[in-house]
């Protein structure tokens, strides 16, 4: 029987190094309901994410700044969600794949708007950069995305 490259990883037949939990748990999915203010919002998703996030970036040099930029994307991102859903629940995800750590916020009921519209977004693309984006949500809108290096 022929392994994939994650099934060996788990069995302990590739040495990965650090990069050994990215097979088991990487990423973490949130739901927040419809009665959340989007300050409750905000509140709730850093609160999730940040039990998780650090165990994700455990073997990361400069983890504490690594996890300070993506709460300060998540923040963002979901206060601009919240605001502006296309359905009742606001859902996420964050990701580590080894080299970024995505995070993938929706649904909105409108594209992207510009940095001179919600200026929160100044920080996500000071952060992201240019890894920042949207794509058409499972729940009637737009999930809106920015990656953030764990290297600097």
């Amino acid at each position: 029987m022929t392994l994939s490259p994650t099934e060996r990883v788990i069995k302990g037949q590739i040495n990965t190094g650090p990069w050994t939990r990215l097979a088991v748990d990487s990423f973490i999915d949130f739901t927040i309901g419809p009665e959340s203010t989007p300050v409750e919002a905000m509140s709730r998703a850093t609160a999730m994410v940040g039990m998780s996030l650090p165990t994700f970036l455990a073997e990361v040099p400069g983890a504490d700044q690594v996890c300070t930029r993506v709460q300060a994307v998540l923040t963002e991102l979901v206060d601009i969600t919240a605001r502006h859903k296309a359905g009742r629940d606001l859902v996420g995800r964050v990701a580590f794949d080894g080299t970024h750590v995505t995070v993938s916020v929706g649904d909105m009921d409108i594209p992207l708007p510009a940095p001179e519209e919600e200026p929160g977004l100044y920080l996500v693309h000071g952060i992201a950069g240019k890894d920042v984006g949207q794509y058409a949500g499972d729940h009637g809108g737009r999930v809106t995305w920015a990656a953030v290096a764990v290297r600097a």
